[in-house]
C-alpha cells in the first residue's frame, strides 16, 4: 500500500470474536483480522467473558488487521468501534482492575430483579422514558445484581471508586484512559432517558445505582480521545462509536426515515429508522437510540427473531439432516413446497411481536411424504416468516411501507432464504457488496468526524448492491402460506 494513503480501522468487539477491520475512503476492506475468546458458564442460563481477554484479543485483532492490510499507525486516520451491546463491565478508577467477569447480554441472572421491579410498577416507567422493557437482556439490572452479590461493591461506587460501562465503554477505557460511551450504547442500559439525553435520575434513585460509577456519554461521532502513544507508537482519534445493531444500520446508509436493515445471524436484528422522533411501538419492539451526529438524536424501532441461522444449526447438529449450511439450500429447492408443514422454531421462546417467552418449538402439518427436504424448507421458510411478522409490526408501527429491506449476515448467504424471505414480506430484499456493515458503520462514524468522509451523502453513494431479490410469489400463494404460519404458531403458543 502507498504509504501516502490513508484509512479508518474499525474494532468490531463481538460476543464470540473481537475482529478488526481496515477501510479505505470507497468502504472497501483492505485488510481484517479476527480472534475468538472464551466464554464462561458458571451456572445454566448464566454467561460471562473475562474482561482481560476482550481488551486483549481486540488489541491483537487490531494490531492483526493493520499487518495483513500492510500499513502502519501513521496511516490510520481515526479508529471507530462497535461492540457487543449491553455486556455489563465494572472497574477499579484508580488501577483499571475489573471487580468481576463481564455479565454478557444473554445472561439471565437478573430475572428475579427484573420481577421485583415489576412488581413495584416500575415497568410503564421504564418503558416510556428508556424505550426498553424490564428484560435482564439489559445493562441496568446485571449492575443491580452486582450491587447486590459482592460485599461493599455498591459503596465502593458511592465513593467514586469505580466505573461502569458497557464493551464500547471498555475500549475506550483501555485506549485512551477515558471513561465514556456513546448514545446509543447508553441506551441499552435502561438508565438512559431518550428523550432528555441524560442518565435518569428517577430510574437511577429506583436501583440505587450512584451517578459517579456511569461513563460520560458522547454522540457516536465524537472525539472519545487519542489511543496511548505506547499501542500502536503514536496517538490515534478514537472518534466513532455505536452499538453493533445501530452500527450496522448506519453501515447499510439507512439515514431516511422508513429505511430499515435485518442481519440474518444466530438470530435476527432488525432496525427501522424513525427520524428525528421517537415512535412508541404498539407491537411489543424497542425504542431506541439509532446514532447521534452531534445534532440530535436519530431513533430507531428495533425487534428480534431468536432462533435464524440457529434453526440451520439445529437440522445439522442435533437433527443430522444436513452436513452443513449450503446444504440446506440444495435441499429446500429439492421440492416444490414444504408439503403443508411449518416449523415454529420457539426453541427459547417468541421475540417481538409476540415477546412469548413460555411458548416452545412445534412442527405440524407432518404427513407420511413428509421428508428430509421438506423439513429443511420448512425450517428456512420459517426465518422468512418471522421476519415478515417483525417487519409488518415495524411498518404498522411506523405508519408507513418499507420501501424494500437491506439484509446481512451469515444467513444472507442463502439465497432461497433471501428470495422467500422478498416472497412472504412482498418487498425487495437488498444485499451490500460488503457485507461487513456492522463494522463500516463504525468506520464512517469516525471518519464522519475527521472529515475522512465529508458528509452521510459520500456515505451513501459509497453503498453498493450485490444483488436484489424481488417478489415473484402470487398474492394467493402468498395469503395461503402466511394463513399457514398464523395457524401454526396459534398451535404452539396454545401448548403448554
Amino acid at each position: 500500500m502507498s504509504r501516502s494513503e490513508t484509512y479508518v480501522l474499525a474494532l468490531d468487539q463481538g460476543t464470540t470474536s473481537s475482529r478488526a477491520i481496515v477501510f479505505n475512503r470507497g468502504g472497501n476492506i483492505i485488510g481484517v483480522k479476527q480472534i475468538p475468546f472464551p466464554q464462561i458458564y458458571p451456572k445454566p442460563g448464566w454467561v460471562e467473558h473475562d474482561p482481560a481477554a476482550i481488551w486483549d484479543t481486540q488489541y491483537e485483532a487490531a494490531k492483526g488487521a493493520l499487518a495483513a492490510a500492510q500499513v502502519g499507525a501513521d496511516q490510520i486516520e481515526a479508529i471507530g468501534i462497535t461492540n457487543q451491546r449491553e455486556t455489563t463491565l465494572v472497574w477499579e478508577r484508580a488501577t483499571g482492575k475489573p471487580v468481576y467477569n463481564a455479565i454478557v447480554w444473554q445472561c439471565r441472572r437478573s430475572a428475579d430483579i427484573c420481577k421485583e421491579l415489576a412488581a413495584r410498577g416500575l415497568a410503564p416507567t421504564v418503558r416510556e422514558r428508556t424505550g426498553l422493557v424490564l428484560d435482564p437482556y439489559f445493562s441496568g439490572t446485571k449492575l443491580v445484581w452486582m450491587f447486590d452479590e459482592i460485599p461493599g461493591l455498591r459503596t465502593r461506587a458511592e465513593r467514586g471508586e469505580l466505573a461502569f460501562g458497557t464493551v464500547d465503554s471498555w475500549l475506550i477505557y483501555n485506549l485512551t484512559g477515558r471513561h465514556a460511551t456513546d448514545a446509543t450504547n447508553a441506551s441499552r442500559t435502561l438508565l438512559f432517558n431518550i428523550h432528555t439525553g441524560r442518565w435518569d435520575e428517577d430510574l437511577l434513585a429506583a436501583l440505587k445505582i450512584p451517578a459517579s460509577i456511569l461513563p460520560e456519554v458522547l454522540p457516536s461521532s465524537a472525539e472519545f480521545g487519542r489511543t496511548k502513544r505506547e499501542l500502536f507508537g503514536r496517538e490515534i482519534p478514537v472518534t466513532g462509536c455505536a452499538g453493533d445493531q445501530q452500527a450496522a444500520l448506519f453501515g447499510h446508509a439507512c439515514f431516511e426515515p422508513g429505511s430499515a436493515k435485518n442481519t440474518y445471524g444466530t438470530g435476527c436484528f432488525t432496525l427501522m429508522n424513525t427520524g428525528s422522533e421517537p415512535v412508541a411501538s404498539k407491537h411489543n419492539l424497542l425504542t431506541t437510540v439509532a446514532w447521534d451526529l452531534g445534532k440530535g438524536f436519530t431513533y430507531a424501532l428495533e425487534g428480534s427473531v431468536f432462533i435464524a441461522g440457529a434453526v440451520i444449526q439445529w437440522l445439522r447438529d442435533e437433527l443430522g439432516l444436513i452436513s452443513d449450511a449450503a446444504e440446506s439450500e440444495t435441499l429446500a429447492r429439492s421440492v416444490q413446497d414444504t408439503g403443508g408443514v411449518y416449523i415454529v422454531p420457539a426453541f427459547v421462546g417468541m421475540g417481538a411481536p409476540y415477546w412469548d417467552p413460555e411458548v416452545r418449538g412445534t412442527i405440524v402439518g407432518i404427513t407420511r411424504g413428509t421428508n428430509r427436504a421438506r423439513l429443511v424448507r420448512a425450517a428456512l421458510e420459517s426465518v422468512a416468516y418471522q421476519s415478515r411478522d417483525l417487519l409488518r409490526s415495524m411498518e404498522n408501527d411506523f405508519g408507513s411501507a418499507l420501501p424494500y429491506i437491506k439484509a446481512d449476515g451469515g444467513a444472507a448467504a442463502n439465497s432461497f432464504l433471501m428470495q422467500f424471505q422478498a416472497d412472504v414480506l412482498d418487498r425487495p430484499v437488498i444485499l451490500p457488496e460488503v457485507n461487513e456493515v456492522t463494522a463500516l458503520g463504525a468506520a464512517y462514524l469516525a471518519g464522519l468526524k475527521t472529515g475522512y468522509w465529508s458528509d452521510v451523502r459520500e456515505v451513501e453513494r459509497n453503498w453498493r448492491r450485490r444483488r436484489e431479490f424481488r417478489p415473484e410469489m402470487a398474492e394467493g400463494t402468498r395469503s395461503r402460506l402466511l394463513s399457514g404460519w398464523d395457524k401454526a404458531v396459534g398451535t404452539a403458543r396454545s401448548f403448554r
